[in-house]
């Protein structure tokens, strides 16, 4: 294993040593780069993102949820409890109905952003 000041001969240059130099200071550690992984994961389910994106539209029960998307309502319950156990979707109860909408506006700008990349690179 090579030290980490070692550079190989391909990478003599000065201006290489001092960007990878930088980058070694500035990558984050290990775990914080799990959980980001991890955390992306989350929006990578087709499924898991359909109901964040129909969140954006409106709060809704399982049942509406479910409907909106042609998905049952234990399919949408499993999928709600993995974005609940994420802190991407919260829930508030209404009398014998529980409502899911997005847990904040990080969520939803997220997706848009990715959405506005995503067309921005069809154009």
């Amino acid at each position: 294993m090579k030290d980490e000041t070692e550079f190989d001969d391909s990478c003599t240059h000065t201006l290489h040593r001092e960007v990878v130099e930088l980058v070694k200071k500035n990558l984050p550690e290990g775990k914080s780069v799990t959980d980001l992984s991890e955390f992306f994961s989350l929006f990578g389910d087709y499924t898991r993102l359909r109901i964040m994106m129909a969140l954006e539209v409106s709060e809704m029960c399982v049942c509406c949820i479910g409907e909106s998307l042609d998905m049952s309502d234990s399919a949408v319950s499993h999928q709600l409890k993995i974005l609940k156990d994420s802190n991407l979707v919260k829930s508030r109860r209404e009398g014998k109905f529980v409502y899911y909408s997005l847990s904040d506006d990080h969520v939803k700008s997220i997706i848009d952003i990715a959405v506005e990349h995503l067309s921005e690179e069809s154009e």
